[in-house]
Formats: structure tokens, C-alpha cells, sequence
């Protein structure tokens, strides 16, 4: 993919469902109030990072590119 990402995590959406650490336990953590956050705000584009903002069943987790703040997802509709 070759391209930067910023993560972040809508924290008055997330419902602490635990599917963005399922699939991406490198990308994604859950802390003690069992909301979860990005490890890294920013990281290389990866497959797993997509998949759990793709499964957050809120949409709570928004990708962006890095610097341009071009959004992967949600995709602009």
C-alpha cells in the first residue's frame, strides 16, 4: 500500500465491542473503560487496520491519509 495512516477512534461512539482489537491487536487496544484507541496515531497502511474500522459495528474508527487528511474510511460518499 505504501501509504501513511491516521487513526482515530470516535471515543463517544465506541460501544467497547472488542472487533477492532480482534483484528487488529497491533493497531488497536482497549483500556480500562473498555474504550478503544489506536496504539500509533499515525502507521504504514495495512490490511487489518482497514478490516477493523470495516467491522467496528458503530463506525466508531476513522482513517485518514496522512498529511492530507484524505479520508480511506468511511469513504467520502
Amino acid at each position: 500500500m505504501g501509504d501513511r495512516w491516521q487513526i482515530e477512534v470516535d471515543r463517544a461512539v465506541c460501544i467497547g465491542s472488542g472487533m477492532c482489537v480482534n483484528h487488529a491487536p497491533e493497531a488497536f487496544a482497549l483500556d480500562a473503560a473498555r474504550q478503544s484507541h489506536p496504539r500509533t496515531a499515525q502507521t504504514d497502511a495495512n490490511e487489518p487496520a482497514l478490516a477493523a474500522a470495516e467491522g467496528c459495528p458503530v463506525e466508531a474508527i476513522m482513517i485518514t491519509l496522512s498529511p492530507t487528511g484524505e479520508p480511506v474510511f468511511p469513504p467520502e460518499e
